[in-house]
């Protein structure tokens, strides 16, 4: 694509980001196939092409992001199936999350809109704040059909019917390998996690003690910055991500780290790409060693390659979540692993579309959201399943809320097979 970017422009980091990506896009289309949002709404613009064509029209003439750019960037999921498409490269990720960052610093929301997404940045990021809103979210369940926002409907509807108790294994602490210490490693706790299931981290921590390894989890690290970053709140989301820097990075100079591991593969695909989000600044070398330490927890898993044997014969329905296998380009880890471990794998048609969860996405674009939802539990369940399995806790409240089928994370399964307890949705 030919762009024409002047000099000063050039002199932007972003921009020139931007203009190499642009650069590198050759208009085949092959996104559209595989683009989500293009499947179910139809439009050019709402597809990844058309959001490049927008982006470049928006950046290249340096002007305020208008109300027709937004919607349709608005609509994109993130989800980066497009990456994964195109054959020519073009790194959509960045290049959105540019466009985003732009439309937060130079448009003026709607007064419900920045209300609302003032709301979700700061009570998601904080686990004790988002549980108090869990709770106020389950009390007003009954009077949700009043409501005449269809997001502050998704929002009440995300509440879990039971919300667990806090686990004290979030707690920074370090927990010493069973047997002889082969890895020391870090755990990132996450955020909306440590409030919708503690399950995940607990597994997880029993499952790497046996393998091993020490499990550390850091004093200051916190969310990942995930969700403010894919809002264009960047300076909120680079605050969290270094607080993680610098908390891992402690760690690492005080007694070494061999990984830092992740379970939420949405956050994965944000603190692997630390390196490029602090480029230009002075945290770059560490935050680019902390991007090389992260790895997913399968990804961990299968360099450790657990003796793991399934307790019972069970069909399990593997989710490959987005931020997985497009975004960190994991896609037979967790499945050998499964598979490994005397499960029977199957995947849905079409496993490379998004659920439609996407971090706040189902929240602030419940409609299009819905008909993901709807579409993915659908090839989910026809695959007659005893339960699903994912490697994301937003997928899983997604999918769980379209479903009587059990939804497990990978890591539960992998820690029941190798000795830890009946993960508790299949109990």
């Amino acid at each position: 694509m030919q762009t024409n970017f002047t000099e000063e422009q050039l002199k932007d980091p972003g921009i020139a980001r931007a203009n190499q990506i642009l650069r590198s896009c050759v208009h085949c289309g092959f996104c559209t196939a595989t683009c989500p949002t293009y499947q179910v709404l139809g439009d050019e613009l709402d597809s990844p092409r058309g959001r490049i064509y927008l982006i470049k029209d928006m950046l290249e003439n340096g002007r305020p992001a208008d109300a027709k750019t937004v919607k349709h960037l608005d609509r994109c999921l993130s989800c980066l199936a497009c990456m994964t498409t195109c054959p020519s490269g073009v790194h959509y990720m960045h290049l959105i999350d540019h466009a985003r960052a732009h439309v937060e610093a130079t448009y003026r929301r709607p007064w419900r809109d920045r209300a609302l997404r003032w709301v979700l940045a700061r009570v998601i990021p904080n686990p004790m704040v988002f549980r108090l809103s869990l709770l106020g979210a389950k009390i007003a369940r009954p009077f949700a059909g009043v409501l005449p926002d269809a997001r502050l409907r998704a929002m009440i509807a995300m509440a879990p019917k039971t919300i667990p108790p806090v686990s004290r294994n979030d707690d920074p602490q370090v927990f010493p390998a069973r047997g002889e210490r082969k890895l020391r490693v870090a755990l990132m706790t996450g955020c909306a996690q440590k409030a919708l299931n503690t399950d995940i981290n607990d597994a997880t921590i029993r499952l790497l003690r046996r393998l091993g390894c020490e499990v550390v989890v850091a004093k200051g690290a916190g969310c990942c910055g995930a969700l403010t970053h894919h809002m264009g709140r960047t300076d909120d989301s680079h605050r969290s991500a270094e607080a993680n820097i610098h908390a891992w990075m402690a760690e690492k100079r005080a007694a070494g780290l061999d990984a830092i591991v992740i379970n939420t593969s949405g956050c994965g695909t944000t603190v692997k790409d630390y390196g490029h989000m602090f480029r230009t600044s002075a945290l770059a070398d560490e935050a680019a060693e902390v991007a090389g330490l992260a790895c997913d927890i399968t990804e961990l898993l299968a360099r450790l390659a657990p003796e793991a044997r399934a307790p019972e014969r069970l069909r399990v329905a593997y989710h490959a979540a987005c931020s997985l296998q497009h975004g960190q380009k994991v896609k037979t880890a967790p499945k050998d692993l499964l598979k490994a471990a005397g499960f029977e794998v199957v995947e849905p048609a079409d496993s490379h579309l998004c659920c439609g969860s996407a971090g706040t996405y189902n929240l602030l674009q419940p409609e299009i959201s819905g008909e993901l939802k709807r579409r993915k539990v659908a090839t989910l369940e026809a695959k007659a399943p005893d339960l699903i399995a994912a490697g994301n806790i937003g997928c899983m409240m997604q999918i769980g809320s379209g479903t009587k089928v059990p939804v497990v994370h990978t890591v539960e399964l992998i820690d029941w097979a190798t000795g830890g307890p009946k993960p508790r949705a299949l109990a």
